[in-house]
């Protein structure tokens, strides 16, 4: 362990983590590794439905704080993800085939319902292979861990034990979190019963720590001795959540706001159970377009694959990455910027040294080993092109873009071809339906047609910034009421859109001769008598585009 190590000192949040927890075994001077030989950080899924973004960021940022853990330790890292597909099945789920049938097994383990598409022994099976199908998709490294096979299998039985035995100090804890009515009822265990195999939440009659079991009545009426061990009983989640930390030793977990009170409760319980709580984070929950909680039963925001269409994974990562503790608008016209910094952050990483890397986020989105390509244009610009261009053809794109990087192709930079794809769909989908082209005033005509003289007058060897000055000058010449609302003009009139790409950077990349025809072709949409100010690009509605939220940079 290097004392001068700049990971000890690094801000971002994944090294924060990290350091939290070394700390639980004696921080940089007192590093004691655990007794088991390694350090333990879980994951949890529920598989009462498919993997989605949550699963996604919390097993991404999970395996950030692993990599970071890595720069401070040399002890044996290990993530898993966990699934909790012991639970009974309370409903049949809204867009499974064969919901009669399903209906018939309500209250059983996951893992004993019937898979309803048939391609596997049990749904709980089924999801759990679509989990891992997704998270291997993704490259995690992580190991896949069963609750039923953990139950069954006894793994956890001697924590299972440790409930019974302290099960008034469980019930202490837990019973003041609960209603008056479900107090009356509550136990930890749930037995499954013999006879229907359901998992069934009643009342504990007896208890018999001497030889592990307990005394419920079963659906049938009759009274029931059963073990707590052996996958005969399941615990209630909070007391399992608190189970699990002990039995497997968990030594780091985040989750979700909306589970703060359950993590102090299972913390407590850990302890009861004998073993220290593992370190947790809290993250803040995301939210849709008009900033209500993202929540898998209503489908409202986004998945994983919708993202994907759009743009490639290490938007999404970055994403992810950035203020994990701060709720985000998780929705679809916040894509191109994060397209855009993505790119910035690795480009950045191009020039920084080593401690600076640490903090970088393309560090942490590609596990310390960033990629090298070429630079190309950005995705506002390629949106832009694209949107100019009216064109789903990515070789009419390329044109543009080789006329200024001829050494660029799809070979030497997938990841700009990849791009190129992405900002094709993205103005299909988001910004071609709502293109509305604005009439310019004389005012604004005046300016337009001063900068088309300009592009022809500039010297050819005129770059994006000698561009640029130009656009602000004339902006300045003409009574704009700032020059927000002459790159307004630009972005309303020329391109059919409320905001726009830095012009300067656009005109280099599509060519002056192409602009030039583009106001041209402008003004002679708009008689010259034409009065009043630029109308707005369009309706504002869920599907408006913001291509590139930088109008004050333009």
């Amino acid at each position: 362990m290097t004392m001068n190590n700049p990971a000890w000192t690094a801000r971002a949040w994944p090294f924060i983590e990290a350091r939290r927890i070394m700390d639980r075994f004696g921080g940089q001077a007192g590093f004691s590794p655990p007794a088991k030989g390694h350090i333990l950080l879980e994951t949890g899924y529920g598989p009462s439905g498919l993997p989605h973004i949550g699963t996604f960021a919390e097993v991404l940022r999970t395996s950030m704080v692993r990599r970071a853990l890595a720069e401070l330790t040399d002890t044996p890292l290990r993530l898993i993800s966990f699934s909790d597909d012991m639970d009974g099945m309370r409903r049949v789920p809204d867009n499974v085939p064969n919901a009669a049938m399903m209906a018939e097994h309500l209250g059983k383990p996951l893992s004993a319902v019937p898979d309803p598409f048939g391609t596997h022994e049990s749904f709980a099976a089924h999801n759990n292979a679509r989990l891992r199908g997704f998270l291997d998709s993704f490259g995690f490294a992580y190991e896949f861990v069963s609750a039923s096979e953990c139950y069954r299998a006894g793994r956890f039985d001697d924590a299972l034990r440790g409930v019974l035995r302290h099960y008034d100090e469980v019930m202490a804890i837990m019973l003041p979190s609960l209603g008056a009515e479900r107090q009356k009822t509550y136990s930890p265990f749930l037995p499954l019963s013999p006879a229907t195999g359901r998992v069934l939440q009643v009342p504990i009659i007896e208890r018999y720590p001497d030889r592990d079991t307990i005394v419920f009545e079963d659906e049938t009426g009759q009274r029931v001795e059963t073990p707590v061990t052996g996958g005969h009983c399941k615990l209630q989640w909070k007391v399992d959540w608190a189970m699990r930390w002990a039995a497997l030793g968990v030594d780091y977990e985040m989750s979700g706001k909306d589970l703060i009170d359950s993590v102090r409760l299972s913390s407590r319980l850990c302890q009861v159970l004998g073993s220290p709580p593992p370190v947790t984070m809290i993250y803040e929950l995301f939210l849709d377009e008009k900033g209500e909680r993202i929540s898998k039963s209503k489908g409202n925001g986004l998945a994983v694959e919708d993202w994907l269409r759009y743009a490639p994974e290490e938007s999404l990562a970055t994403f992810m990455f950035q203020k994990p503790a701060t709720a985000k608008r998780l929705y679809f016209d916040g894509i191109p910027r994060a397209v855009d910094d993505y790119m910035a952050f690795r480009q950045r990483a191009a020039g920084e040294d080593a401690a600076a890397l640490l903090e970088n986020p393309a560090w942490h989105i590609h596990a310390g080993t960033i990629p090298q390509e070429p630079a190309g244009p950005g995705f506002g610009l390629l949106l832009n092109l694209a949107s100019v261009c009216h064109s789903e053809d990515k070789a009419v794109l390329w044109g543009f873009i080789n006329r200024h990087a001829p050494d660029l192709s799809a070979t030497t930079s997938p990841f700009l071809d990849r791009l190129v794809g992405h900002a094709i769909a993205y103005y299909r989908d988001f910004i071609l339906p709502a293109k509305h082209y604005a009439t310019p005033d004389p005012m604004q005509r005046a300016a337009l047609e001063e900068l088309a003289h300009a592009l022809d007058t500039l010297p050819a060897d005129a770059d994006a910034e000698a561009i640029q000055t130009e656009v602000y000058e004339i902006g300045k010449r003409h009574p704009f009421a700032s020059l927000r609302d002459w790159f307004r003009t630009l972005y309303t009139v020329l391109l059919g859109q409320e905001q726009g790409p830095r012009f300067g950077s656009f005109v280099a990349l599509y060519g002056r001769d192409e602009t030039r025809q583009l106001i041209a072709e402008a003004l002679a949409r708009a008689p010259e008598t034409s009065a009043g100010p630029a109308g707005p690009a369009g309706p504002a509605g869920r599907d408006a585009p913001v291509t590139a939220s930088r109008t004050t940079g333009c």
